[in-house]
Formats: C-alpha cells, structure tokens, sequence
C-alpha cells in the first residue's frame, strides 16, 4: 500500500513549558475530530519521507500517527 504526506490543520494547547499537545485535527473538508488519548510521543522518521515527532493517536477507534515537522502537522494518508 502507497502512503502519501498530507498536512493538515491541528488544534493543540501549549504548556507552560512549552510542549505541544494536539486536541483536534481539522480536516480537507472542516470535519473536525477530537484526539481521544496520545499514545505515544517520540522522535520518528515517517513511511512517506521526512522526521519529526510523532503523536501515535486514538481518534474513536482507531489509531494514527500524526507527524509534527519544522511547524507544521502531517499525517500519513492512502490518498494524496
């Protein structure tokens, strides 16, 4: 399966030390989803090229890995 890097909008809260948290994704078409629960956050390279940190999320039921890269969000998408 061919993965494609797609930036997206991400709704996040800044802590007073400065760490990112990301609470929404805002989707193509303004569908906005809540990120249930953060998984798991490191230092990872992506399977559609570039690194950066990366959020393993619960959105619902399922999971995704939402890259933060240079200030900007993408994610790994089946569709370009």
């Amino acid at each position: 399966m061919k993965f494609f890097k797609k930036y997206i909008k991400v709704i996040t809260v800044c802590d007073e030390y400065g760490s990112l948290t990301p609470v929404y994704i805002i989707w193509h078409n303004g569908e906005k989803y809540k990120i249930d629960r953060i998984l798991e956050v490191r230092k990872a390279a992506s399977k559609v090229g570039g690194c950066g940190i990366l959020y393993r999320c619960r959105i619902g039921k399922n999971e995704r890995n939402l890259f933060y890269e240079i200030n900007r969000w993408f994610i790994e998408s089946t569709t370009p």
